[in-house]
């Protein structure tokens, strides 16, 4: 294949529907006339309405194949094979010197990001040493993000399809955990006493990301193009909950002033299902995010897992406790991370709990009661825990809902 030796940078925009990736696209576009770029834009619909505007707003052409349109689906999973054919095709001609990329308003980032930087055995075209990820950069809607958090209502456009598996709140919140750039749009319709507050949301659930306020997505382009931000491994371990998990909480001056806080708490006794279901399902609506892992008595041979984003909360199992596996396969695992050692039970293992919470104006103290609450009593320690009744899902994670009085 003819490639240049230099590979092509890619910066890649994700966000909600509604956010103003569209238009911070075709801001970059038209206000970059030296920038000789091809896009791909990405729509769940069958009709790719953002391609038609990007089309209809700049010199691009979907004709001349400037433009890739990826309809149908998203590119974090069904569509990753086709967009790295079509990126490959077009890296055969190697006519352009920037790939812009628009995700679909529900697309989860990391896959995305993994696609271009170590490639998708599924493909047959290989990005890496071709394409080099530049910038991971989310759009968020800061009129819409505050009135959801602000009034409990959802935090993304109620239009997304109810059939889709993916809940919006998720994906809104893996857009903000997983980027380089954070660029808050809208900014004119929300008071500036409400975005000092929203950053210090915004920088403790990603304290990693540069974010940069916009109206109608106009952004200076040297703040998302040729930035050389991006870095996968410091990426994928950069969000709010699992810098908590792992260093504890220290408090930033920006988020304390706006009473943003958070806190981990962890136990090494199992939770009781029934009542640790009914408290996730009736967290303080202060709780803005809540992640992390559990011990569900009953369930010894899988760590459960726990996501809060926005109204939206799914517990269930997520992975498997060390304990559990192989001998061989446990040294496997001490031999790499010798710390786990430390904290190893004689009798359990590595089965515990850890979650973090972060929020504003909630009540921490009466929620680390709650939780401990929750935890098995030396009385309970004693029974059988396979006959607790078990309200979580046996593959999945579930929407929990609020149980009724």
């Amino acid at each position: 294949m003819p490639f240049n030796n230099d590979p092509i940078p890619v910066t890649i925009l994700s966000g909600s529907l509604g956010a103003g990736k569209t238009t911070t696209l075709n801001h970059i576009l038209s206000s970059e006339r030296e920038l000789n770029a091809a896009v791909v834009v990405n729509d769940m619909g069958e009709v790719n309405v953002d391609a038609d505007l990007v089309e209809r707003e700049s010199e691009l052409t979907q004709n001349d194949e400037e433009i890739i349109e990826m309809s149908n689906g998203c590119i974090c999973c069904r569509l990753r094979g086709d967009m790295l054919d079509e990126v490959g095709r077009l890296a055969e001609e190697r006519d352009f010197d920037y790939l812009l990329v628009e995700s679909s308003g529900i697309s989860e980032p990391i896959p995305v990001a993994q696609t271009f930087a170590r490639g998708f055995e599924d493909a047959e075209f290989d990005p890496t040493g071709v394409y080099e990820l530049d910038t991971m950069v989310s759009v968020v809607d800061a009129h819409s993000f505050w009135q959801g958090f602000d009034s409990g209502q959802a935090l993304t456009d109620d239009s997304v399809d109810p059939q889709d598996n993916r809940v919006p709140e998720e994906a809104l919140m893996d857009q903000i955990e997983f980027c380089d750039v954070l660029l808050l749009n809208k900014c004119d319709l929300v008071p500036d006493n409400e975005l000092d507050e929203m950053e210090a949301i915004l920088e403790t659930l990603q304290p990693r990301a540069e974010i940069i306020r916009t109206e109608h997505g106009a952004v200076d382009p040297r703040e998302i193009l040729n930035t050389g931000r991006f870095d996968f491994e410091a990426a994928s371990q950069s969000a709010g909950w699992m810098r908590e998990l792992q260093e504890g909480h220290h408090h930033e001056a920006a988020a304390e002033e706006h009473g943003v806080t958070s806190f981990v708490f962890d136990a090494d006794r199992p939770f009781h299902p029934e009542r640790i279901a009914r408290l996730f399902a009736d967290l303080p609506d202060g709780i803005i995010r809540a992640k992390g892992f559990f011990w569900s008595a009953g369930r010894e041979d899988v760590a459960m897992g726990l996501d809060k984003a926005g109204q939206s909360v799914r517990a269930g199992p997520k992975g498997t406790w060390i304990a559990s596996l192989p001998k061989a396969q446990q040294e496997r695992y001490f031999a790499a991370r010798p710390e786990l050692k430390e904290d190893w039970d004689d009798q359990w293992g590595d089965r515990g709990s850890e979650l973090v919470f972060i929020g504003r104006e909630f009540d921490q103290e009466t929620l680390v009661e709650r939780l401990e609450d929750c935890v098995l009593s030396d009385a309970e320690m004693e029974e059988d825990w396979s006959v607790y009744p078990d309200p979580f899902g046996f593959e999945d994670q579930r929407e929990l809902a609020l149980a009724d009085d």
